[in-house]
């Protein structure tokens, strides 16, 4: 049976330095961003029910946004788990920002997580796609929802959130004059990044707004 972990030690990704190392030598944009932020590297807090409910939260609107709605959303709850989600009025979750649409999104992951339909303990031995299949499964979250994850609970390497806007717009501002680009310019620039395409991924999102994007 799944449960939240409610531990919180941040941990944070064993191939950094060496992923830092492999993006300056093969990408021009990445040998000029990596140096500007430092030892700066993405954490997780090894919540995987609070990971998933912030991307959830964050869907369609801006990182700003996101973090604003989520603080009104964790302040109704003595903690964020799963048991303590589901004693909520949908009212005042509406009240927190949360468009009806996402109070049931977060209301169905909670009913996944309490009642033992999702097994976290299988994650870490499955690959990228195998999750993201499991967790597709789960009304309200989708590819992009799913990559979060991979990216900011499990910390998995190699993943190329193509849904992202920021994404995208970090690409088109550092690879192509600010120029519109399409998925496949994206993945044609993310060519050179892997097996590091989340390191990359990060440093992308860092240029747009300095302050580490967490979930």
């Amino acid at each position: 049976m799944a449960t939240a972990a409610t531990a919180e030690c941040i941990a944070t990704p064993h191939y950094w330095e060496e992923a830092c190392k492999h993006l300056i030598k093969k990408d021009r944009v990445m040998k000029r961003l990596i140096p500007q932020f430092g030892k700066a590297r993405l954490q997780s807090r090894g919540d995987a029910f609070a990971t998933l409910a912030r991307s959830v939260v964050g869907q369609q609107i801006s990182v700003k946004a996101a973090q604003t709605v989520w603080d009104r959303f964790a302040k109704l709850a003595p903690s964020m788990n799963p048991g303590q989600v589901l004693k909520l009025k949908i009212d005042d979750m509406r009240a927190a920002g949360l468009s009806a649409r996402k109070v049931e999104y977060l209301v169905d992951l909670s009913i996944h997580f309490d009642s033992g339909l999702v097994c976290v303990d299988d994650w870490a031995a499955m690959d990228d796609e195998a999750i993201i299949g499991e967790l597709v499964a789960i009304r309200g979250i989708g590819r992009w929802t799913a990559e979060m994850f991979l990216i900011f609970h499990l910390m998995r390497p190699n993943v190329l959130p193509l849904d992202d806007v920021g994404l995208i717009n970090g690409i088109s501002k550092s690879y192509f004059s600010g120029e519109a680009v399409s998925r496949s310019d994206a993945r044609e620039v993310a060519l050179a990044w892997a097996p590091y395409r989340t390191v990359a991924t990060w440093y992308i999102w860092r240029s747009l707004d300095p302050a580490p994007v967490e979930y």
